[in-house]
């Protein structure tokens, strides 16, 4: 195996990993996956707290339908609203409630918190944080900012 592909299984299962920790605290905390949150932290982001559903799909690398499915349940629990375009009927857009804002806030301390946590030993030891961010941002496709 060459070292390429050694380091992207690497990263791949590290992903995984990740994604199980935020998934149990935020899960237990919030009652949310870190897929709810990665919706809510781009709609949080957004200009008016919204963005047309197509477009949340490209921010997340998911397709519209998938967008559409992971919506469903933050609009039960009141996280966010479907807005039409009073414009274009065919458009819509997802956008955070008041409820929604003031929970991102919270699952956002709670995620940074497993991060640091994450990390923790990595910074005691003055290890490679930072040039592993510099690195990742190089890559085709994932760099810039979360």
């Amino acid at each position: 195996m060459n070292d390429a592909l050694e380091v992207t299984l690497r990263l791949v299962r590290a992903q995984t990993a990740l994604v199980k920790r935020f998934d149990a605290r935020l899960s237990s905390l919030h009652g949310v996956s870190f897929a709810d949150l990665m919706v809510l932290l781009q709609l949080g982001a957004a200009e008016g707290g919204r963005m047309r559903r197509v477009d949340l799909a490209q921010a997340l690398g998911l397709s519209a339908s998938g967008v559409t499915r992971g919506l469903i349940p933050l609009e039960r629990i009141g996280l966010v609203v479907r807005e039409p375009d009073p414009r274009d009927a065919r458009v819509a857009y997802a956008a955070l409630t008041a409820t929604g804002r003031e929970r991102l806030a919270e699952m956002t301390l709670t995620a940074e918190e497993v991060a640091e946590d994450l990390f923790a030993a990595e910074r005691r030891r003055g290890g490679g944080l930072d040039q592993l961010t510099a690195l990742l941002a190089t890559l085709p496709g994932i760099g810039g900012p979360p």
